[in-house]
């Protein structure tokens, strides 16, 4: 497991079984570490170039990793009792190098772009199902997250 500069986020590095065949991807088992129990799986297909911003949920964690293409993640911690509130960390994610789950604890701000000349796909595991109004979402140029899609290519 990696450290991320975001208290309650954890990088935790993923297995890969491959062979001429093909590779077999791990994401999450339920005695991964993280793994509180099973909400929804759903995957999120991103075009080259496309921006998916901003998600903020207030009770889901979210469990992410991209077996397919490459995305930058950024991350907003707006949770005013946490001890690295306000910071933004900025992530690499996909193969083959930059293959791991991301956990996204409630409260931490995220959008992702599409940096492959192909399309991406992004999976996410979350502990509880989706309910309208758990979440907030916020215009890719939203004031609220102190980060510019366009200056920071």
């Amino acid at each position: 497991m990696d450290k991320s500069i975001i208290s309650g986020v954890s990088i935790l590095i993923l297995k890969e079984l491959s062979d001429e065949r093909g590779a077999v991807l791990h994401m999450m088992r339920n005695d991964s570490p993280g793994f509180r129990q099973f909400g929804e799986c759903y995957f999120s297909e991103v075009l080259p170039g496309a921006v998916k911003a901003w998600k903020l949920h207030s009770l889901q964690t979210q469990n992410l990793a991209v077996p397919l293409g490459r995305l930058k993640i950024v991350l907003c911690d707006k949770r005013v009792s946490s001890d690295s509130y306000g910071r933004i960390e900025i992530l690499e994610m996909g193969r083959p190098d930059k293959y791991f789950r991301l956990l996204i604890p409630p409260g931490i701000c995220y959008g992702f772009k599409c940096v492959s000349t192909e399309k991406t796909l992004i999976v996410n595991c979350s502990d509880l199902p989706h309910t309208p109004g758990e979440s907030l979402t916020y215009p890719k140029d939203s004031i609220e997250i102190p980060y510019s899609w366009t200056e920071n290519i």
